[in-house]
């Protein structure tokens, strides 16, 4: 049977590396927010490990409550992160009422009535909330197909829901035994240790969708033209094939328009190549402002365009 320290210090070994994995993330990438919420999560999840631990040799009742308190926070800045990461903002009303909230009523049955149980049932309960509110960005982003990496993210959330769930259950009715401070039954154990590994896998999950994310900004780069940002040559020979094999198909025609702007030399001959830069950006607003959805606009060089 594993006791309560030896899976505190799996959990602390993890999340501290998590959390220095991120704090590299970081600053190696100032405007990706999420990363700051994830940082902060991880080193959250460890430190509260590393209270909970402090059980052994302290009074039970301010580890067991701050170190509850802290792996809910950690759970909570996790689902801030993915809402920073998809534009949306930080429910910090939200996570500080599910923080207090659990934090009470573990509080209620340390103090008033001692139950180790129902203290389980509370932290599960505080612990699946903010994984439950992450699963429609994860998992479904309003119809579109997540990628990669928030669709397993999404998966291993729900999993982690599940157990959560299975925890608080078998631990009302009884099954495998009652759990002490010190030290779990082995259902409760093996459950525990499920948790550790979905936690890494979760937050594993964010890793990867940083990586989708700043994968797609690089392949967005490769296809844009810097100083316009419409589509770039390399963009533009890449549509032309899969236009001509729809028109194939359905027989339809599609209509390609090679634009040259007349006398665009003398402009940076005269007025210098800053102006010149502004004529190709004005240009190319007023174009896309007057194209349909699917039609595409491409610089191909200098003054010239598709």
């Amino acid at each position: 049977m594993l006791s309560v320290p030896t899976l505190w210090v799996v959990f602390v070994a993890n999340f501290m590396a998590l959390g220095l994995i991120w704090t590299h993330f970081m600053r190696s990438y100032r405007n990706f927010e999420a990363a700051r919420f994830w940082t902060v999560a991880a080193l959250c999840a460890a430190l509260g490990a590393i209270i909970g631990m402090l059980r052994l040799y302290l009074p039970p009742l301010i580890p067991l409550m701050t170190s509850g308190a802290l792996l809910i926070a950690g759970t909570s800045f996790a689902m801030m992160g993915i809402e920073r990461f998809y534009g949306r903002p930080a429910s910090w009303r939200l996570s500080a009422l599910i923080i207090v909230t659990a934090f009470a009523a573990m509080a209620y049955f340390v103090l008033v009535q001692p139950s180790t149980a129902m203290r389980i049932v509370i932290y599960s309960i505080a612990q699946s909330v903010p994984v439950i509110l992450t699963l429609p960005y994860t998992l479904s982003r309003g119809g579109r197909v997540p990628t990669p990496g928030a669709w397993f993210a999404g998966c291993v959330g729900v999993l982690m829901v599940t157990v959560n769930a299975a925890r608080a259950v078998m631990v009302l009715f009884g099954i495998g035994g009652e759990p002490s401070m010190v030290s779990f039954n082995p259902v409760q154990a093996a459950l525990v240790l499920v948790l550790v590994f979905l936690s890494m896998a979760w937050n594993f999950g964010f890793v990867l969708m940083a990586i989708d994310r700043l994968r797609g900004e690089v392949a967005s780069l490769a296809l844009c033209d810097d100083l316009t940002g419409v589509a770039n040559r390399r963009m533009l020979l890449q549509r032309l094939p899969q236009e001509c094999a729809l028109a194939q198909r359905s027989g339809e025609p599609f209509a390609l328009l090679a634009i040259d702007l007349d006398g665009f030399k003398a402009i940076n001959d005269g007025h210098g190549h800053a102006v010149g830069d502004e004529c190709l950006k004005l240009f190319a607003r007023t174009v896309q402002s007057q194209l349909r959805p699917g039609d595409l606009l491409a610089r191909t060089g200098g003054d010239g365009f598709c």
